[in-house]
Order: C-alpha cells, then structure tokens, then sequence
C-alpha cells in the first residue's frame, strides 16, 4: 500500500484534526481542492479553495461551538477503492447556545498524487440548523 492512497491520506486527515493538529491536516489538502455541504443552510454549497475550505466554511462552524466545546471528531469507519474513500466520523461538543451537538457524518473523498481534492460531506443538517444554528 502506498503512503500517499486515499484510504492512507484521508485517515491522515482526519486523525490529524482530531488531534488540534490544523496546520498538518489543511497541508493534506490540494489549493484547488473542494468541500460540499448539503441541505439549505447558510454553510450548504460547494466551498472552493483552501482558504474557503479551512477559513471561510470550517473556521465558521468552529465558532459555532462553545468556548471549550470544541467537538471531538472520531473517525469510526472508513473504505476506500481507488483515487476515493469514504469516511464516517462523529462529531460530539456543546454548542455556543449550551446545546449538546452529536452528529453522525460521511464524507466521500477523493485524493490525487497524495492531497484531498475534493469531498463531499454528508450530515444531519436538520440537526445542525437545531443545535449549532439555533
């Protein structure tokens, strides 16, 4: 298996963020790459960029969380064939309004020459409008 496969990368990621590790997770990502966020929330669409991606989108829904709540991501199955994989992860914390924030989520990766170029994420946004957005 090679260093740089999807299933190697995305694991990467993923262990690299739950970690606090940012700095070493965003490097795991191509300039150009993409993240799609579903539903009809303010944060569903398809963020372009590093910058979008890590600023923008993720740096946004970190401030939705309380100070000390930041969620606890782990990653709890992931299969990958070729240049994509699919991870599943939880996300537990406590929003900035004291709710409780659990969330079951799967991404669809995909990596090329080592980096993530695009994801797509999928969620129980009904729950985030409830508790983080509320």
């Amino acid at each position: 298996m090679q260093h740089n496969d999807a299933r190697t990368v995305v694991t990467e990621y993923v262990t690299r963020l739950a970690a606090g590790e940012l700095d070493a997770a965003i490097a795991l990502f191509a300039e150009d790459a993409t993240w799609t966020y579903p539903g009809s929330l303010e944060l569903s669409r398809t963020w372009h960029g590093k910058q979008e991606i890590f600023g923008d989108f993720l740096g946004r829904v970190g401030t939705l969380f309380a100070p000390g709540g930041t969620p606890a991501l782990t990653l709890t199955h992931i299969l990958a064939d070729g240049p994509q994989a699919v991870a599943e992860w939880t996300t537990v914390g406590t929003a900035a309004n004291g709710a409780a924030y659990e969330n079951h989520c799967l991404g669809v990766f995909t990596v090329e020459n080592g980096l993530i170029t695009a994801v797509r994420e999928y969620l129980d946004t009904h729950h985030v409008a409830q508790t983080l957005l509320a």
